[in-house]
C-alpha cells in the first residue's frame, strides 16, 4: 500500500487542480494490485489533502491546501494541569510509558518481542469477519442493548467463569482493561492502598496511578503471591482491594499454588477486602497441558472475589469484550460506574462476539492457538538456552505468551532492551512491571506478536550477535 500511494503522489502532479485521477479498475490493473490496496492508497492520499473522493463520480487532484495559522500558546495549560486544588494529595499527571510500550508498533524490520497481541496469522480473522456479517443481520443489533450486556453473552461469560456465578452476576465490559478500571474506581477511593503483585502489569499500574491510588507490592514466587507476605501487607497499609493474575501470571507465568487458594481468599475476607482476580489467559493455555485449576469466583462463597474475564487477548486486539463478574451489592456500584464512563459496549460487537463463541470455529481456533503457543515457547525457551546461556530462565510457564528471563552480570535491563532494538528486536525492560524497586533486571519476552517460529529463531540470533559484548563471559 505505501508503495502505491508513493507511486499515486508522483502521478498526481501531471493532473491539473480538479483534474480526475483513473478509475480504481484502472489503477488496479495499471499496477497489478489488489482493489483494497488502491482504495487504501486513495484513502491516504485523501487524508493528506492530496485528493477528493466525490461518490459516484471518481477521484480528483485536490486543491493545495492555505498555509496553517500560526500555532496559539498552550503554556497556560502548565499551570492548570499541575494545580492542587485544596486539600488534594493525589497526583493527577498519568505515565502509561509501561502500556505505551506493548501497544506501539516496533520500526520496520525489527521482530516484536514486547508486544501482547496475538500475530494476525494466530487471529481467527475470517471467523471473527463471519460472526461480524452474521451479527449484523440480527434483527435489533444495532439499537441499544441491555445496560448489563446482552443475556446470553453474560449466561456465556458467567458458564466460563464457573461455580456458582450466574448471569445475573456479569456485566460485560469492553475488554479487560476497561473492566480492571472500573473494579478500582469502586473498589479504591482516591489516595487509597491497592495491593498489587510484584512484578505486575503495567497497566494495572497505570490505572492504579490515574485512579490516584497507590499500589503497594506483594512478591510473587514461583507458586503465586506469597499469602504471609499479602496478610503483612494488609495489616500494614489498611487496604481493601488485592488485585491479581492467578493463573500464568503476566510476567512471571506462575500459577497460584494448590495450597494458597484458599489462604488468599481467607486473608482477604479477613481483611474486609476484596479479591480482584484478573484472569486474561485462562484461553492461552498451552497444549498438554493438563486440566486447569477452577477460578477463584467459582471458589468464593462471600462475594469477596470480582473477577474480570476478556476475548480480546485470544482473538484480536480490536474485539474489546470483556466480562466483570461479582456478587452482592458491589454489583450496583460496578454497574453504576461503567454506565457513567461508558453507558454500554456497543451491541454489535457484542452480538459478534456471541455469534463467535457460539460458532464450531471457536474450539478449532483455541485448539490451535494452545499448540501454536506451546511450540513459540518451547522454541524460543530453547534458543536462550541455546545461543544466551548468560539470561536465567527460571520458569519456563504452560500458558501465556511470554517467558521472563534475568541478564545475569547485574546488567541493566533498560540498557538491555536499547542494545537488544539496535540489534533488530523489541523487548520489554522489567523495570515498568514493578511499583517500587525491582529486586534485579529483568526483561520479557513475548512470542505472541511473531509471524512464526522462524522469526523467533532469528530474534534470538540477533540479539546474540547484536549484545554478546554486554551479556557476561557466557553470552
Amino acid at each position: 500500500m505505501a508503495e502505491l500511494a508513493e507511486s499515486l503522489r508522483v502521478e498526481i502532479n501531471r493532473y491539473p487542480i480538479g483534474g480526475k485521477l483513473p478509475s480504481s479498475r484502472a489503477l488496479v490493473e495499471r499496477y497489478r494490485v489488489s482493489p483494497v490496496t488502491v482504495s487504501r492508497a486513495l484513502g491516504q492520499l485523501a487524508a493528506e489533502g492530496l485528493v477528493v473522493t466525490r461518490p459516484g463520480a471518481g477521484v480528483f487532484r485536490a486543491a493545495p491546501r492555505t498555509a496553517a495559522p500560526a500555532p496559539g500558546d498552550t503554556s497556560w495549560q502548565e499551570v492548570a494541569l499541575s494545580a492542587e486544588g485544596a486539600g488534594e494529595i493525589v497526583p493527577r499527571s498519568v505515565d502509561a510509558t509501561g502500556v505505551l510500550g506493548s501497544l506501539a508498533a516496533p520500526p520496520p524490520g525489527v521482530i516484536e518481542l514486547n508486544g501482547g497481541y496475538l500475530h494476525h496469522s494466530l487471529q481467527p480473522e475470517r471467523a471473527m469477519a463471519a460472526a461480524l456479517a452474521r451479527a449484523g443481520r440480527r434483527p435489533g443489533a444495532w439499537g441499544r442493548p441491555p445496560l448489563e450486556g446482552l443475556p446470553e453473552l453474560r449466561d456465556w461469560f458467567a458458564r466460563e467463569i464457573g461455580g456458582a456465578v450466574v448471569a445475573a452476576d456479569v456485566l460485560v465490559t469492553a475488554g479487560g482493561q476497561s473492566a480492571l478500571a472500573t473494579a478500582l474506581r469502586a473498589l479504591a477511593p482516591p489516595g487509597a492502598p491497592i495491593l498489587v503483585e510484584s512484578p505486575t502489569y503495567p497497566g494495572l499500574l497505570a490505572i492504579a496511578r490515574a485512579s490516584g491510588c497507590r499500589p503497594v507490592p506483594v512478591p510473587v514466587d514461583a507458586e503465586g503471591v506469597r499469602p504471609e507476605l499479602l496478610a503483612a501487607a494488609f495489616e500494614a497499609t489498611g487496604a481493601r482491594v488485592f488485585v491479581c493474575q492467578p493463573l500464568f501470571q503476566n510476567p512471571t507465568g506462575a500459577v497460584l499454588a494448590p495450597g494458597r487458594r484458599a489462604e488468599v481468599l481467607r486473608i482477604a475476607r479477613a481483611a474486609g477486602a476484596f479479591v480482584v482476580e484478573d484472569d486474561y489467559a485462562r484461553s492461552l493455555v498451552h497444549e498438554g497441558a493438563g486440566p486447569l485449576p477452577a477460578t477463584l469466583a467459582a471458589e468464593d462463597a462471600d462475594g469477596v472475589v470480582v473477577h474480570v474475564r476478556s476475548l480480546t487477548k485470544v482473538t484480536s486486539p480490536s474485539l474489546r469484550v470483556g466480562a466483570l463478574a461479582a456478587r452482592g451489592p458491589v454489583v450496583d456500584r460496578l454497574r453504576a460506574i461503567q454506565i457513567v464512563d461508558s453507558f454500554f459496549v456497543p451491541r454489535p460487537l457484542q452480538e459478534a462476539a456471541l455469534e463467535l463463541v457460539g460458532a464450531p470455529a471457536w474450539p478449532r481456533h483455541l485448539r490451535t492457538v494452545a499448540g501454536e503457543l506451546r511450540h513459540r515457547r518451547d522454541v524460543l525457551a530453547g534458543a536462550l538456552r541455546r545461543e544466551l546461556p548468560a539470561l536465567e530462565l527460571p520458569h519456563l510457564p504452560y500458558g501465556g505468551y511470554q517467558l521472563w528471563v534475568r541478564p545475569t552480570g547485574g546488567g541493566d535491563d533498560t540498557a538491555f532492551a536499547a542494545a537488544a532494538l539496535r540489534a533488530g528486536v523489541a523487548v520489554a525492560p522489567g523495570r515498568p512491571y514493578f511499583c517500587a524497586e525491582p529486586p534485579g533486571p529483568h526483561v520479557r519476552l513475548s512470542f505472541a506478536g511473531v509471524s512464526g517460529a522462524g522469526e523467533l529463531v532469528e530474534a534470538v540470533q540477533r540479539l546474540r550477535t547484536g549484545l554478546a559484548d554486554g551479556l557476561g563471559p557466557d553470552a
